[in-house]
């Protein structure tokens, strides 16, 4: 009989989307004669059973496209906005599945998607994911899809930034997208030729960064480019931070629903503030340093446009491969990248976990190794 499976995208969107649809419906077609439909909006279309036949004639083109023509959203499947109420919709989610008869569910995204995939097994849907974000923070793939075109767009902002800050004499603050890790901000910065790169997994001090800063003003070097990731934090911020990670899970350990409720609250709280962290940084590198300092946020801008061809590339591998285990029976699983090949990962081994940046990256001995001062020393 012919094999039906269902794509959908959620989480943020992310360049490579389109490539990965079309591989997964053209590899899925070509090669096993399957049926290929997708779902708007992420989970939400599933739920609501909002579809689109993705024919030949669909996936025609789309391979340069940036975002996702099947759109997306950040619902989660057990947490859905139903009007004025918040509900566990994973049973009507399982008859939309079940009414079109799909062999498989494949869901593109991050570390947010896997979760809501992972929630969905249990119903019976038979779910593969693909690794999609340009914060590269997937736990079991060498990389994702976004990550690449991220990493260029972001370089090429901080290159033209380097007029300015040395025409100026300035101290140009640019502050990198990557949610609580630092992969972007330090690939941009090591490529862009950053002074400084201060990233979540290494808190900064400031003391530390302003004498990077005069000491180079002192060796003729009147201006500084500092990377900066979103997720960044000094390390006054970070060891309040994680007090606040502690009393969560002691909380949690205490099966203490109210306390975990109010900890909870207090970080989400705490981490809304640390929004306008840059600007403040910025400010204090100013008073610290005499320099004139400004900041650039570059904001979404770094996961629009079209695709670079190493993300096109990635994306249409591991689409084929995805074709490929679902030909062979093998769900509940994501499809990593590993070197030049594709690996089938245990869904039950990366669900809530985060790849972050060790300590000991070859990334970060080489940003020291230039003496890139990263905030710590």
């Amino acid at each position: 009989m012919t094999k039906s499976i269902g794509i959908l995208t959620a989480g943020g969107d992310s360049p490579g989307l389109n490539a990965a649809i079309r591989a997964v419906g053209k590899a899925s077609m070509n090669e096993y004669d399957m049926r290929v439909i997708g779902f708007r909006q992420g989970f939400r279309g599933l739920m609501q059973n909002r579809t689109t036949d993705l024919d030949a004639s669909a996936l025609s083109g789309i391979l340069t496209i940036g975002g996702t023509i099947l759109g997306t959203s950040r619902d989660k499947p057990h947490r859905m906005p139903v009007g004025d109420q918040v509900m566990d919709m994973t049973d009507a989610m399982l008859e939309t599945y079940n009414l079109h008869h799909l062999d498989a569910l494949v869901c593109l995204g991050g570390g947010g998607t896997i979760k809501n995939a992972y929630r969905l097994i249990d119903k019976g849907i038979n779910v593969i994911t693909l690794p999609k974000t340009i914060d590269n923070d997937v736990y079991g793939t060498d990389v994702t899809f976004g990550f690449d075109t991220a990493l260029t767009i972001a370089t090429e902002a901080i290159d033209r930034l380097h007029s300015t800050a040395h025409s100026h004499h300035r101290i140009i603050v640019v502050e990198l997208m990557g949610h609580n890790t630092g992969w972007l901000a330090l690939g941009a910065g090591l490529a862009g030729g950053s002074d400084a790169i201060l990233i979540p997994e290494i808190p900064y001090d400031i003391e530390v960064v302003a004498e990077s800063v005069l000491s180079r003003s002192r060796a003729g070097k009147p201006f500084s480019i500092i990377a900066v990731s979103e997720g960044a934090l000094s390390t006054e911020a970070a060891a309040a931070r994680a007090k606040m990670v502690a009393r969560i899970a002691k909380a949690k350990e205490a099966d203490d629903k109210k306390a975990k409720k109010a900890a909870q609250n207090a970080l989400t709280e705490f981490d809304t503030r640390q929004i306008s962290s840059t600007h403040e940084l910025t400010l204090q590198l100013e008073q610290l340093t005499g320099l004139e300092s400004r900041v650039t946020i570059l904001g979404h801008v770094q996961r629009g446009g079209t695709p670079s061809p190493a993300d096109r590339l990635l994306a249409t591998r591991l689409g084929t491969a995805c074709a490929r285990l679902i030909h062979a029976g093998v769900f509940g699983v994501m499809v990593a990248a590993r070197g030049e090949g594709t690996e089938p990962v245990p869904l039950d081994e990366i669900v809530g976990k985060r790849k972050t940046v060790p300590y000991d990256h070859p990334w970060i001995d080489t940003a020291r190794a230039l003496h890139v001062c990263m905030g710590d020393c």
